[in-house]
């Protein structure tokens, strides 16, 4: 009986060290986008918000199809508003931009037309993908 005891024991301290590591992990999200300037304005306001609620999050906002118009050089707002402020801020908060080639390719965009912000990946439903089920991050789509 005094052996299942130090090893309920054990085990119980084991549990707790695990779950206080994991408290201390940041949340790890990847915001998808693929639907337009709309969808990326509303991304804007709610990573914002989320930062705003968990500056220690680590934000990864992949793009493909129209999701990618906002990280255009010159791109604009429903109001006019140019993103490239907001971008900027974003990535100087950690947020990372990424951009899927396949559109690029797709929509004949050259990438030197992307903002300074935005990384290219291959594929930006693969890149989701291995993010989710490989690196452990939450998936939002706004």
């Amino acid at each position: 009986m005094r052996t299942l005891w130090r090893l309920l024991t054990a085990w119980l301290a084991a549990m707790a060290l695990t779950t206080a590591a994991h408290a201390a992990e940041p949340i790890k999200v990847v915001y998808h986008l693929s639907e337009g300037i709309p969808q990326a304005s509303r991304a804007i306001g709610n990573i914002r918000n989320h930062l705003n609620a968990d500056p220690t999050a680590k934000i990864v906002v992949v793009t493909h199809g129209l999701g990618i118009d906002f990280l255009l050089e010159g791109a604009t707002n429903q109001q006019d508003q140019p993103f490239a402020g907001a971008i900027a801020d974003l990535a100087n908060r950690g947020v990372e931009f990424r951009v899927c080639n396949n559109t690029l390719v797709a929509r004949k965009i050259d990438a030197g037309k992307l903002v300074p912000e935005a990384k290219v990946v291959p594929s930006g439903v693969a890149e989701v993908a291995k993010l989710q089920a490989r690196e452990g991050f939450v998936y939002l789509r706004p």
